[in-house]
């Protein structure tokens, strides 16, 4: 009778923890191409002379009461003529095509301060904004000072970053391994920008959105690094990829930031793929 109970217990457990993980569903959203781009720019040791067509993407993440953004995209030109685009749809217009209006998104959780992820941030009225405490320090602080790095950054985004926060629509996410939603957290470490991070989406199963601390399927496969904000943060990258594999239990599971592959391994109609 005992060991019947005991069984019964954990099992009713394992039924209530099973029921309590928040499910989201996840969508992957191209709003442009930037054509034939060189591999070796965005992966260290990556093959010479090979180019491709990678993805411009938000990720749309919904559930709990929340519709959520990685990354916005981005909307200004100060970046085109050294990254053309073709089949541009701006990012809130893109996003609608799947039937969420731009007023509607709750949550823009930037990866990092590049242009194209967080150049978007001013088209979702009612957005609040998540980002690295450090990544918004630096990039509105010390990286236009002598010495600093804004390689990418571009500022007018910098200003409507700094303009929402004035408005209280900024939260700053402070550290690594931080559960910003339930069964959503928050991971740094990879340094492809100064404090960027990428997120765990809980589930069954799991997905890690990478965004670009893993540029291409290539960088898991071959253990490359994305390309970093500085030489010495290789290792890390690397590191940090060997992690995203395990919080998403298959690198199947681990979605690159730029990887067109995504809208193939997933079910895909028009711009949008249904990672979950």
């Amino acid at each position: 009778m005992f060991r019947f109970l005991a069984a019964l217990c954990a099992f009713s457990f394992g039924v209530l923890s099973f029921a309590q993980t928040q499910e989201y569903s996840i969508q992957a959203i191209r709003y442009a191409t930037s054509p034939d781009v060189p591999v070796a720019e965005l992966v260290v040791g990556g093959p010479q002379n090979e180019k491709v067509d990678i993805a411009m993407v938000v990720w749309l993440i919904r559930g709990g009461g929340h519709t959520i953004l990685l990354d916005s995209g981005f909307h200004r030109n100060t970046f085109l003529k050294d990254f053309p685009m073709r089949d541009y749809l701006r990012p809130d217009e893109a996003v609608n095509t799947t039937g969420v209006a731009p007023d509607q998104v709750t949550d823009i959780v930037i990866s990092h301060a590049h242009w194209d992820h967080m150049g978007g941030i001013d088209l979702f009225p009612k957005a609040t904004v998540w980002i690295q405490k450090d990544e918004y320090r630096y990039y509105t602080t010390d990286a236009w000072q002598p010495g600093g790095d804004h390689g990418g950054i571009d500022p007018e985004d910098v200003q409507a970053l700094v303009k929402l926060n004035t408005e209280g629509r900024v939260h700053l996410i402070d550290g690594d391994n931080v559960e910003i939603f339930p069964g959503i957290r928050a991971y740094t470490g990879s340094r492809h920008t100064y404090a960027s991070e990428y997120l765990r989406v809980d589930g069954h199963p799991p997905f890690v959105l990478a965004s670009d601390n893993v540029y291409f399927y290539l960088n898991l496969s071959s253990h490359l690094a994305s390309a970093t904000f500085s030489d010495a943060d290789h290792a890390a990258n690397i590191a940090q990829q060997a992690r995203m594999i395990e919080l998403a239990g298959s690198a199947d599971r681990v979605v690159p930031g730029h990887d067109m592959l995504q809208f193939k391994k997933f079910p895909t109609e028009g711009r949008v793929a249904k990672i979950k």
